[in-house]
């Protein structure tokens, strides 16, 4: 068997085994190289334009995991977990367009035209009602379940929350107006071991060519 062959079995199977845990080990600190390198894997997510429409709030520190605690609806995996991070959205992720454009442009893989177009292009389609936040939650949430299969991959557990009050997250960490709360993601070492849940058969969920 190929290296590369290997390699994508083992996706596949970080993709299998990655459960939602609850109850989490109190106490345990992810290194902080490792955590990088997760956030590393995570920001390779793809991205509608590449405009990468995300930034990641990381919480540790104890007294700000009590914070977000009450925030969160007293989920308990806030502050037993290594650490939870608040996925947002950029809802202005278009201005990104002239940086991430004219990068392309000076290393020669684009045309100073094509440029203009695409970030005109760009601009244009944000100026649409409900588009910026639309994008900003469509393409954040594809980070979140990229860093989710990170944690797994480097032996650690998660869980994503939809349930935490935005305004008073919004409130209580400064979060700047351009960002919209996605999801909660606690990350750290399962107490008790995740089980697997069911799925709905593929002839349940997948339709071919058309209704």
């Amino acid at each position: 068997m190929s290296v590369d062959t290997q390699e994508k079995q083992s996706v596949l199977e970080v993709m299998k085994d990655r459960h939602s845990v609850r109850k989490f080990e109190k106490g345990v600190e992810i290194p902080e190289d490792v955590m990088d390198e997760m956030l590393n894997a995570t920001i390779e997510a793809p991205s509608s334009w590449n405009l990468q429409h995300w930034k990641f709030l990381v919480i540790q520190n104890q007294e700000q995991k009590e914070k977000l605690l009450p925030i969160a609806f007293n989920q308990q995996q806030i502050v037993d977990s290594s650490a939870t991070i608040v996925i947002l959205g950029d809802t202005e992720a278009n201005l990104h367009a002239e940086e991430i454009y004219g990068q392309a442009v000076e290393l020669g893989f684009m045309e100073d035209a094509v440029k203009e177009a695409l970030v005109s292009q760009i601009n244009g389609a944000y100026e649409r009602e409900g588009f910026a936040l639309s994008e900003a939650i469509k393409n954040s949430s594809l980070a979140a379940m990229q860093l989710m299969l990170a944690a797994k991959a480097k032996d650690y557990d998660t869980v994503a929350m939809g349930g935490f009050n935005p305004v008073a997250l919004v409130e209580e960490f400064n979060i700047p107006t351009r960002y919209v709360p996605t999801m909660l993601i606690s990350v750290g070492k399962a107490a008790v071991e995740a089980h697997g849940t069911a799925r709905f058969p593929l002839e349940r969920v997948v339709v071919k060519e058309s209704f």
